[in-house]
């Protein structure tokens, strides 16, 4: 005889690992672009940028390759999270999200302290999200049939 259980009210159903890491990546991408959006709106961005400059940076076509690259990681990330087999998922999430972690830390280098509040916020939730990819890519079971049992085990209690 089998017996069936119904879910309880609100029963949240497990979400794989690789759903996460993409949402995850997701939201990295969305603030990521954001951030950068927002910063065109500070005093002189926008007419160094008619000048040429970036940072300190002449705009020149290898930035803006290194600036595409660094903008186009997070969005294939979103897809190969879901897509990778679990030990190359793993890997791939595990060295993108370490490599994100001094980029992102970098884009507070030469800020004055009145834009501190911005900075903060931004590097910190972006911080938190690339903290939550890497605990979630090491702490991810090696196999698909590992995380199978996981899943199966957790939809079960």
């Amino acid at each position: 005889m089998t017996t069936s259980r119904t879910p309880k009210p609100l029963s949240h159903p497990q979400v794989p690992v690789q759903a996460k890491l993409a949402a995850a990546w997701t939201s990295f991408m969305f603030l990521y672009i954001y951030v950068d959006y927002y910063h065109l709106h500070k005093p002189n961005v926008i007419d160094n940028i008619q000048a040429g400059v970036v940072f300190e940076f002449p705009i020149t076509p290898a930035l803006m390759t290194g600036f595409l690259t660094l903008t186009a990681i997070p969005s294939v990330m979103v897809v190969l999270s879901a897509v990778l087999p679990a030990r190359a998922n793993r890997i791939t999430n595990l060295v993108a999200g370490a490599v994100y972690v001094p980029v992102t830390v970098f884009n507070a280098v030469g800020e004055t302290w009145e834009w501190a509040p911005f900075y903060v916020v931004s590097i910190g939730i972006e911080l938190a999200l690339l903290a939550y990819i890497l605990r979630s890519a090491w702490m991810m079971p090696r196999t698909i049939a590992a995380m199978a049992d996981a899943a199966s085990t957790t939809s079960r209690q």
